[in-house]
């Protein structure tokens, strides 16, 4: 895989002098003013149930873990990309660098805190940081996103990341990969009919005690707050198959 542009080219794309220069064919994401946009128009049959959940489910049914009363806690986003591949309908990930801070090697969604530069929080900025971050950690060109979704905002405690997860379809892909090594160590894709095998899932148990589920999908371990949100997201558009919830995998399952 070879990534597509860098981080420069992203905020140019994300900025109104960018949006301008996309093109007709390259605006999947953005609106007439400027703003980036939801649509759900031209997209595949197959993603209908996962539109139907985006609109329906509440924060508890995605996890008990929710954002701070205060508002205490840093905003970020995540992408949650479904393309099509040559197996069917796939989801794109990346395993991020051994070397940082939080969730060191774990698989992940593209994503990252929301820079000053994406805006209100409250309105479009968790859309734009969640494409700058998947540009900048993936190399995939925001302009062939199209932004159909927005789960309840969640919360993870051990980094205190107040989290938008956005959801997208991969309308126009390109190639994507690894752009810098110090904060991604892999860009993968992984088919949504191995994450609905049951012979690919499995229950983690944390040292802190703490259970959820995970898949084990081309050669990674996808557990935590991605695999938490995979799981959900599987039920409510009513694509999970039954699995063996005592099947147990342990987080040092290479060992």
């Amino acid at each position: 895989m070879t990534h597509a542009s860098n981080a420069q080219d992203s905020r140019a794309a994300l900025s109104g002098d960018g949006r301008a220069a996309l093109g007709e064919e390259g605006r999947a994401a953005f609106g007439e003013d400027g703003q980036v946009a939801l649509r759900k128009d031209g997209m595949p049959d197959w993603l209908d149930p996962v539109v139907r959940a985006a609109e329906t489910v509440e924060p508890l049914q995605l996890s008990r873990f929710l954002p701070p009363k205060d508002g205490a806690g840093r905003q970020s986003a995540v992408l949650i990309l479904f393309g099509e591949g040559d197996r069917g309908p796939e989801l794109l990930l990346m395993e991020r660098a051994g070397s940082l801070r939080s969730h060191a090697g774990q698989p992940s969604f593209p994503g990252g805190a929301l820079d000053p530069e994406d805006g209100d929080p409250g309105a479009d900025g968790p859309l734009r940081a969640a494409l700058r971050e998947a540009e900048e950690e993936t190399g995939l060109d925001p302009s062939g996103v199209q932004l159909f979704g927005v789960l309840p905002k969640l919360y993870i405690p051990v980094s205190e990341f107040v989290v938008t997860p956005v959801l997208g379809w991969w309308r126009r892909p390109t190639p994507v990969g690894v752009v810098d090594p110090n904060e991604t160590a892999r860009v993968f894709t992984v088919p949504v009919a191995d994450l609905t095998d049951p012979a690919n899932r499995a229950t983690t148990v944390h040292p802190s005690g703490h259970r959820g589920p995970a898949f084990l999908v081309e050669s990674a371990l996808v557990w935590g707050f991605t695999a938490g949100v995979i799981d959900r997201l599987l039920h409510y558009a009513g694509w999970e198959r039954p699995w063996d919830r005592d099947k147990q995998v342990p987080l040092d399952w290479r060992a």
